[in-house]
């Protein structure tokens, strides 16, 4: 089962469930044992796949950081936090938390885009 510990202690994911905001991102930090990494990154794939046909789905991504560490990085594009919500909190998905390795740590935080002058649009 992987263990959840937020990204920001101050804001964890389950407070940021109930904020009305769209699209919102998803970033989700991972680290796992060296040797537990191909099991991690095919229970990360499953949920993926199953992610994938939810409604508000539009995107994923996983990274891995480079060199010998076995940190992974991804982000995952939701039309809304209530769509997230919905298949985050859906007990499918929640009971296939369980395939992942029991090193496996993770670091789930929602963000919004926001507009930059001169650098980025929200």
């Amino acid at each position: 089962m992987v263990n959840i510990k937020p990204l920001d202690p101050g804001f964890p994911i389950q407070q940021q469930l109930d904020i009305e905001a769209g699209p919102v991102v998803l970033v989700n930090l991972f680290t796992v044992d060296p040797d537990d990494q191909d099991a991690m990154v095919e229970a990360w794939r499953a949920d993926a796949l199953w992610m994938k046909k939810q409604p508000g789905y539009i995107s994923t991504q996983l990274h891995k950081a480079v060199g010998g560490s076995s940190m992974y990085l991804n982000y995952a594009i939701w039309g809304s936090v209530a769509d997230f919500k919905a298949a985050f909190s859906n007990p499918e998905f929640q009971n296939a938390l369980g395939h992942y390795p029991s090193s496996a740590v993770t670091a789930p935080h929602l963000f919004e885009k926001i507009a930059v002058p001169n650098c980025c649009v929200a």
